[in-house]
């Protein structure tokens, strides 16, 4: 008999949040996501996402046993900015067992469509702003930072609830020693080119984090606005996450683009904190795990990609190649060794080539799944 139980006390989250670790326990490419981090993210009082929208989290019990859960999302500024009905599940995590499977999405999707939503898309961790796919290529090497993990079974378990296949998501890893260096030194004359037409690009000014921020969020909404699924994020969403990326931001690799002093696009780049935390034991940085952030910082040699993007009337001018230049030239001298660039979405032909130029390898893929109700 499976049971599936509303999470809404503390205890109860608190299980919601460590189920992945017992279930994922010695294999060896899996990441435990920080648990303040997780609590903040699933509560109404503490994240800004909450201001608009709601979620409810679920637990899924067989015989007093954990067997799964999953999070059943209804995100009011995304079905207003894309004019869609539809409601998101995430934090899927589920034993091998189709039964446990079906009890969940359908207390998702019965979740959903009390809320009058009449298509359901995920695996979304919040919105696509957060945490976004399920990994279906690529399950040989741990995630990078803020990028998901799963096992391969969880396709068929999607796929058998009735879900179908709504857009791929590439991640792309360009190595220093194999990028194409022809391509990088065509980046040199292509900059010099943008600086002819009044197009410069330079570090991200730390020390005036709070105005360069608000610039970077106003590119990042007017950037991104025609891509799939895309919601713009609020002036708080942005503030809660620059606040986190403020910790780990590096200016060597957050780059941005000016025509007359004007911000035009941008691309950052941060170290894979993952090549820390997978160390850290069910993602609690006290007592021991906040020295083993502290300490191994200096040791991590791979960067994310996270974002890159540059207004439409600036786009096939050579600003987004020069963005990803001069980041792996950034990373030369340093410990730093490569990047992986994502997420790409896959009908973006123009970046993915651009990628793929500098002999970026598409060495992971992520898929979001939808389902009509």
């Amino acid at each position: 008999m499976i049971q599936i139980v509303p999470v809404e006390t503390k205890k109860q989250k608190r299980l919601f949040i460590d189920f992945p670790h017992s279930l994922y326990a010695g294999n060896p490419n899996y990441v435990p996501a920080l648990f303040l981090e997780q609590f903040d993210l699933l509560s109404p009082d503490k994240h800004p996402f909450y201001k608009h929208s709601q979620a409810q989290p679920f637990l899924a019990f067989r015989n007093d046993e954990i067997v799964g859960r999953i999070c059943a999302i209804w995100n009011n500024n995304h079905n207003a900015f894309n004019h869609v009905n539809e409601g998101q599940w995430g934090f899927f995590d589920c034993i091998d067992d189709q039964e446990v499977a079906n009890a969940l999405f359908e207390t998702a999707e019965k979740w959903v469509k009390a809320k009058g939503g009449d298509t359901i898309v995920g695996p979304i961790n919040l919105s696509t702003n957060d945490t976004v796919g399920l990994l279906v290529e690529g399950f040989d090497r741990p995630p990078v930072a803020m990028m998901p993990y799963n096992s391969p079974y969880y396709m068929d378990l999607i796929t058998n609830a009735g879900y179908g296949h709504k857009v791929d998501l590439r991640a792309y890893l360009v190595m220093e020693e194999t990028a194409d260096k022809r391509s990088v030194k065509l980046l040199d004359k292509l900059e010099e080119r943008l600086k002819r037409s009044g197009i410069t690009l330079r570090q991200f000014n730390v020390k005036d984090f709070k105005n360069e921020a608000a610039k970077v969020r106003d590119i990042y909404n007017r950037a991104w606005d025609k891509n799939s699924g895309f919601v713009p994020m609020t002036e708080d969403e942005f503030n809660y996450t620059a606040k986190d990326l403020k910790m780990i931001l590096d200016p060597r690799f957050a780059i941005v683009a000016e025509k007359d002093g004007e911000l035009v696009g941008f691309g950052l780049g941060i170290p894979d904190i993952n090549q820390i935390l997978i160390k850290v034991k069910k993602g609690r940085l006290l007592p021991t795990g906040i020295f083993k952030l502290l300490f191994g910082k200096k040791k991590i040699n791979l960067l994310r990609v996270l974002m890159l993007g540059v207004l439409e009337d600036y786009r096939k001018l050579g600003i987004e190649a020069c963005l990803y230049g001069r980041i792996i030239k950034e990373s030369k001298g340093s410990n730093i060794k490569g990047a992986e660039c994502s997420w790409m979405l896959e009908h973006n032909y123009m970046m993915n080539h651009a990628i793929e130029q500098m002999n970026g390898e598409l060495y992971k893929r992520y898929r979001l799944y939808q389902k009509s109700l």
